[in-house]
C-alpha cells in the first residue's frame, strides 16, 4: 500500500499559518526579554504564565485543526517552546509533558496513512516510526530533532536510560551500540539545524543536546564516585567541565573531581580543582568542606580547621541566587544532593559541630569548648531535644552533642561548666528512661531509642571524670559506680555467652555500652587505687578484661596492680594469657567521639612498651611458693 502524505491545509489560509507563526514568535520574544533580567518578582512570574497560557492557546488552536504537513513545523515548534517553558517555570519534568511529546508525534503521524493504528503504539515505536517517516518530511527534521532532545531529556530525569539509549540509536541511525555506550551516543548524535525563517524556539536541538550532554556526563560522574569507579569518574566529569557547564556547577563538577583525586591518592592535583571551584562559583561551602578532607588526610590540621572555620562562615551568608528560569538548564537535570552524596554539603550546624569535634581530636580543647557551647546555646534554646540517632543525617543530636561538650570542658579544665552540662542533659532525658527499679527491661523498653541508655549512662561516666578532676573522690566513685549500675542493668548477661563474651560480637549502640563498662571499670578502679584501695581497683581490673579479651588498658592496670600487691605468680600467669592478640575485628570498633576522649584520659602512655617491661621483669624475679 502506497503511503499518501496530506500535504494540503483543509479550509486554512496561508495568511492564519502566518498569525500564528507571528504570536508564536512574539511570545518566544517575550519570553527571551523576561529571561534577560536575573530580578525574581511576582510581576514577573505572573508575565511567565502569561506567555506559557499563549503557547498553551496556541497549540490547542494548532491541534483543533487535522493534521497537515505544511502546518507540522510550526506546531512541533509551538509545542516544543510549552514543553520548555513549563518544565523550566515547574523546574519539574511531569508525565504531562510526555503525553503532549505523545500527542504530536501522533499528529505526525496522522499525516501519512499507514495500516496500523497508532494509538496501540508505545512512545519508543511512536518515535521509530516518525523518525522513519522524517527522510519523506524534511521540513520537519530539525523540529523533529529539538523534540528528540526533549524527549532524551524527560527520559534521562526519569531514570530511563535503556530508552534513552534506543532513541538515540534510531537518531544516529545504528544499533551497534549498547545503553552503556549513552555518553558516545550523546557526542554522536549531530541535530538538524533550523533554517532562518522557521518559527522562532526558545531552544534548538544543538542548545538541548549540550544541556543534555553535560547533565549526563555530570550524572554518570557522580554515580561512577559514589560506586567507586574512580577513573571512569573523573573522565565523566572532566566531560562535564568541559561542556556547557554553568558556573554554579562547574564548581560542583571541580569538587567532585578533587574528591576522585583524594581517594586516588592524588590530593595535591586534588587542591587544584579545588582552587579552580573557588573561583568560578559564588558560593564556595562545597571546596572547602572537601579541601578541610584532602587537608585532613595530608595531616595538615592548621589547613584543616581553616578550611572548616570558612565553612561556617560561607554556610551562614545569604545569596540572592533566585533568578526565573525559562530555559531548560543542566541545573535541573542533576538530582538534589542527598546525605550520601559527593556533593552533600550540610548545614551551618553540621558545619560546626565537624568543627567542633575535629578540634577536640586534634588537642585544641578551648577552641572545641567554644564551638560547642554555640551549638549548645543554639539547640537547647528551643523547648524540645533531639533525640535522633548518631548516624542521623538531619543533623547533631543534643544528647551526642551534650556528651561530647562536656568531654571537651573537662579537657579543657572546666569541670563545674562540664558538671553543668551533664546536669542539664540528665534533666531533659531523663522522662524517656524507666525508673531505677525497672531497668532490668531496659533494652526492651528502649527499642526506639536505642541509644538512650548509651547516653544516660556515659553522662554519669563524664560527671565522675569532672569530680576527679576537681579531687572530690567520693563523689566521683558514687558517679563511677551509678554508671556501672545502669549499665549491668541494661545489659544483662547472656547466659550461653558469660562475661567473657568478645566485644565485637555486638554492633552499634551494644558494643558502645560494652566499652562503655570497660571504662567505666578502669576509670572506678584509677579512683580505688589513687586511694589506696588496690584490693577493689583490682577487682575492676580484672572484671574489665573479662568483658573486654585482649583490652590492652585493662591489662596494663591489672598487672600493675598485681605487681604492687605482690602477687607475682598470678601477674605471671595473666601476662601469658595477654600475650594472644586481640580480636581483629578491634580495628573495625567506631566509637562515639566522647567514649574516644574518655578513653585517652585513662589510656597510659607508652602502654606497649610498658607491658613487656612488666613482662621482662616478671620473668626475672623468682615466683613466690
Amino acid at each position: 500500500m502506497s503511503i499518501q502524505i496530506i500535504s494540503k491545509l483543509p479550509s486554512t489560509s496561508s495568511s492564519s499559518l502566518d498569525l500564528w507563526k507571528e504570536k508564536n514568535d512574539r511570545l518566544v520574544g517575550q519570553a527571551r526579554q523576561l529571561s534577560g533580567d536575573s530580578c525574581l518578582s511576582r510581576r514577573r512570574q505572573e508575565l511567565a504564565q502569561d506567555i506559557l497560557e499563549g503557547f498553551s492557546e496556541l497549540l490547542l488552536t494548532l491541534q483543533g485543526l487535522p493534521a497537515a504537513v505544511p502546518a507540522l513545523p510550526l506546531e512541533l515548534t509551538v509545542t516544543c517552546n510549552y514543553i520548555i517553558l513549563k518544565a523550566s517555570l515547574a523546574q519539574d519534568f511531569s508525565e504531562d509533558l510526555t503525553k503532549d511529546i505523545q500527542r504530536v508525534l501522533e499528529r505526525v503521524l496522522e499525516t501519512q496513512s499507514q495500516p496500523e493504528p497508532k494509538s496501540q503504539q508505545g512512545l519508543q515505536e511512536l518515535w521509530r516510526s516518525v523518525l522513519s517517516a522524517s527522510p519523506r518530511l524534511p521540513e520537519l527534521l530539525p523540529t523533529l530533532h529539538c523534540l528528540a532532545s526533549l524527549q532524551a531529556i524527560l527520559w534521562m530525569s526519569a531514570d530511563r536510560l535503556g530508552d534513552l539509549a534506543l532513541l538515540l540509536q534510531t537518531l544516529n541511525g545504528s544499533q551497534t551500540e549498547t545503553s552503556e555506550d549513552l555518553l558516545l551516543l550523546l557526542k554522536s548524535w549531530s541535530p538538524s539545524a533550523e533554517k532562518s525563517d522557521a518559527p522562532l524556539i526558545l531552544q534548538d536541538a544543538e542548545g538541548l543536546t549540550d544541556v543534555l550532554l553535560t547533565a549526563f556526563a555530570c550524572r554518570q560522574g557522580l554515580q561512577e564516585l559514589i560506586t567507586g569507579n574512580l577513573p571512569l569518574a573523573l573522565s565523566s566529569l572532566h566531560e562535564a567541565a568541559s561542556g556547557l557547564c554553568p558556573p554554579s556547577v562547574l564548581v560542583q563538577v571541580y569538587t567532585a573531581m578533587g574528591t576522585c583525586l583524594r581517594k586516588m591518592e592524588n590530593p595535591q592535583r586534588a587542591l587544584l580543582y579545588l582552587t579552580a571551584a573557588l573561583k568560578v562559583g559564588k558560593t564556595c561551602a562545597l571546596p572547602l568542606l572537601e579541601a578541610s578532607r584532602i587537608y585532613q588526610q595530608l595531616g595538615d590540621t592548621v589547613a584543616e580547621l581553616e578550611s572548616l572555620e570558612l565553612l561556617v562562615e560561607a554556610l551562614g551568608a545569604t545569596y540572592s541566587s533566585k533568578t526565573l528560569k525559562l530555559l531548560i538548564e543542566v541545573e535541573s537535570l542533576l538530582p538534589q544532593p542527598g546525605p550520601s552524596s559527593p556533593l552533600h554539603c550540610g548545614t551551618q550546624s553540621q558545619a560546626k559541630h565537624l568543627l567542633a569535634r575535629r578540634c577536640l581530636q586534634a588537642g585544641r580543647a578551648e577552641d572545641a569548648v567554644e564551638h560547642y557551647l554555640d551549638l549548645l546555646a543554639m539547640f537547647l534554646g528551643g523547648s524540645e531535644t533531639r533525640l535522633s540517632p548518631p548516624t542521623s543525617s538531619t543533623g547533631p543530636c543534643i544528647p551526642e552533642l551534650c556528651l561530647e561538650a562536656a568531654a571537651s570542658l573537662i579537657q579543657a579544665g572546666r569541670a563545674p561548666d562540664a558538671l553543668t552540662v551533664c546536669e542539664e542533659l540528665l534533666r531533659r532525658t531523663s522522662s524517656l528512661l524507666p525508673k531505677m527499679a525497672l531497668w532490668e527491661n531496659a533494652r526492651k523498653r528502649t527499642k526506639e531509642l536505642p541509644y538512650c541508655p548509651l547516653w544516660v549512662s556515659a553522662t554519669h561516666l563524664l560527671q565522675g571524670q569532672a569530680w576527679s578532676q576537681l579531687k572530690a573522690q567520693k563523689e566521683a566513685l558514687s558517679e563511677f559506680s551509678l554508671c556501672l549500675e545502669l549499665l549491668f542493668r541494661a545489659l544483662p548477661e547472656d547466659k550461653e555467652q558469660g562475661a567473657g563474651s568478645n566485644c565485637e560480637q555486638k554492633s552499634g549502640p551494644d558494643v558502645a555500652l560494652k566499652q562503655l563498662r570497660v571504662i567505666a571499670l578502669l576509670s572506678r578502679g584509677l579512683e580505688w587505687a589513687a586511694s589506696g584501695q588496690d584490693t577493689k581497683a583490682l577487682s575492676d581490673f580484672l572484671l574489665s578484661v573479662q568483658i573486654c579479651p585482649g583490652n590492652r588498658d585493662g591489662s596494663f592496670y591489672l598487672l600493675q596492680t598485681l605487681k604492687r600487691l605482690d602477687r607475682k605468680n598470678e601477674a605471671s600467669a595473666f601476662w601469658q594469657e595477654a600475650q594472644t592478640p586481640p580480636p581483629q575485628e578491634e580495628a573495625t570498633w567506631s566509637l562515639p567521639l566522647y567514649l574516644e576522649t574518655c578513653l585517652s584520659w585513662i589510656h597510659p602512655p607508652n602502654c606497649e612498651a610498658l607491658l613487656e617491661e612488666f613482662g621482662t621483669s616478671l620473668l626475672e624475679s623468682p615466683p613466690h611458693l
